[in-house]
């Protein structure tokens, strides 16, 4: 006989309603300030690294270094962002258009309109190689 056999059905309940919560903060991260990620940067390519300067000029003081997120913005380096979920159109659109918040708890995201489309193409070859770097494909 199993453990949770022996517990009342609104414990068996309360144990999987905390265990999603844990999960779920998991694998979202936790926008409670406890950022950043840890980050394995990889040797750049010749773009990612003309893409990584461009975003420590202009996108790292809310994504932190190599886009392992800060207090004030989200990690780029994190499975919600991977190209299924996140294509490279959705980086150009924040990016033109800013995004609303609806994954983080950081705010809105403003437009950036200072940062050209091909700053942006390269500022996503420098994530994307970060992603891959890190198991997110």
């Amino acid at each position: 006989m199993s453990i949770l056999s022996n517990l009342p059905r609104y414990a068996v309940v309360g144990i999987l309603i905390v265990g999603g919560v844990f999960t779920i903060n998991k694998l979202i991260g936790r926008s409670d300030g406890q950022m950043p990620v840890n980050i394995t940067v990889p040797e750049l390519s010749s773009a990612a690294a003309a893409g990584k300067s461009l975003f420590d000029e202009n996108c790292a003081a809310c994504h932190g270094n190599n886009a392992a997120g800060s207090p004030d913005g989200p990690p780029l380096v994190h499975i919600i962002y991977e190209p299924g979920h996140h294509s490279d159109a959705s980086f150009y659109l924040a990016v033109s258009q800013g995004v609303r918040q609806h994954h983080w708890t950081f705010g809105n995201m403003p437009a950036q309109p200072h940062v050209s489309e091909k700053d942006v193409a390269l500022i996503i070859e420098y994530v994307r190689e970060l992603q891959a770097a890190n198991g997110i494909r």
